[in-house]
């Protein structure tokens, strides 16, 4: 069967169309693309310039002994630069001792932060037995020992969303006496800090 030159002219035509529209499409989309390029840096920026909640270990101290393990507690100071209360979804928690990771785990929900204020939160740090034990063959008599404590905060900041304040401190803790196995608990066992830093805040 003939095609007719009319046809050709037609096909012709079609194809053309076809090529414009696919080029004013792809054009379209590209802007689009460097558009939301852009909005995303600016957010990016804004949100890396926004104030953020800075958080430090305050203090590490022995609380007792129970069936699980024995039990520290972290003190912690976060500052909320915000006029509105802070959710905190969770706080992640690694305790380590020459390398070695001696205690973790997660603690969900712990409360919120207080508005335009510094709030004091108690992290509980267990430490299983069998750790405990390893430890104490390994130090001998002396009962202090180095640890490195490292925190995640999970907050919920408005509009952005949640956030993670990451705080490491390096410190010297002391382990439970003889006295503290019997008692189950001390007044007197607490650990000294050598530094604690705020690391910057991660999305």
């Amino acid at each position: 069967m003939k095609v007719g030159l009319g046809s050709k002219v037609s096909f012709g035509v079609i194809g053309v169309s076809f090529v414009v529209i696919f080029f004013v499409v792809y054009k379209k989309k590209k802007k689009m693309s460097e558009l939301l390029g852009k909005a995303k840096n600016y957010v990016n920026e804004k949100v890396a310039n926004m104030p953020k909640p800075e958080a430090s270990v305050f203090g590490v101290n022995f609380v007792r002994i129970g069936k699980d393990g024995v039990e520290y507690l972290a003190k912690v100071n976060v500052s909320n630069p915000y006029n509105v209360p802070l959710p905190i979804c969770e706080i992640k928690y690694s305790l380590k001792s020459d390398g070695r990771e001696i205690a973790s785990g997660v603690i969900p929900d712990p409360g919120s932060l207080k508005a335009n204020v510094t709030t004091m939160l108690d992290v509980p740090v267990k430490v299983a037995h069998s750790i405990l034990v390893s430890l104490i063959r390994d130090i001998g008599r002396d009962w202090d020992i180095d640890y490195q404590l490292d925190l995640g905060l999970i907050i919920d900041l408005p509009v952005v969303g949640n956030i993670t304040i990451p705080v490491s401190q390096k410190g010297e803790i002391k382990l439970p006496t003889l006295k503290d196995l019997f008692t189950g608990s001390s007044n007197t066992a607490s650990a000294t800090t050598t530094g604690a830093t705020t690391n910057n805040a991660a999305t």
